[in-house]
């Protein structure tokens, strides 16, 4: 998924892990990306249900008070946020029925919420099943819709 858009023009690609393996993460660097950012992606994989352990810290950090939320906080208003995460299990994974026995949407209003409190605007989210297990026919037809999706909001901006 990241090499389908990491040659696009518009895409400043920001690796969490390879960035802050120690976890000390630079609020002030990471504030000015999304500063200069008019739309914003969040995409990760899904760990028990939420975020990598260091995309919480980020959100934790960066998205502070008084700077992305609260009296004051307005950096972020009215940037548009794309969430593409990809989970390990199917889609029938996501149900009554299933492994995880909610639909995947259950999953969505925590990372939703933080945007929208941040004054973002929520795009549709771009959801990979079964990642680790998807034919590469199967991926490439969906990197390319991501692809395709960022190069239109290029666009639009």
């Amino acid at each position: 998924m990241l090499e389908a858009v990491r040659d696009l023009g518009s895409v400043d690609v920001r690796m969490l892990y390879d960035r802050y393996p120690d976890f000390g993460i630079d609020v002030e660097a990471e504030q000015a990306a999304l500063a200069r950012a008019h739309t914003i992606v969040w995409q990760h994989p899904i760990y028990w249900y939420s975020v990598p352990a260091l995309m919480k810290l980020w959100i934790d950090q960066v998205l502070a008070y008084g700077w992305a939320y609260g009296e004051g906080g307005t950096a972020l208003r009215g940037k548009r946020v794309l969430w593409v995460p990809t989970t390990g299990g199917e889609p029938d994974a996501y149900g009554p029925h299933g492994m995880h026995a909610h639909p995947f949407a259950t999953y969505e209003p925590p990372i939703r919420q933080t945007a929208l409190f941040c004054g973002m605007q929520w795009l549709e989210p771009i959801v990979v099943h079964g990642a680790h297990r998807v034919s590469e026919g199967e991926l490439l037809v969906t990197a390319g819709r991501y692809r395709q999706r960022l190069e239109g909001l290029a666009v639009e901006h």
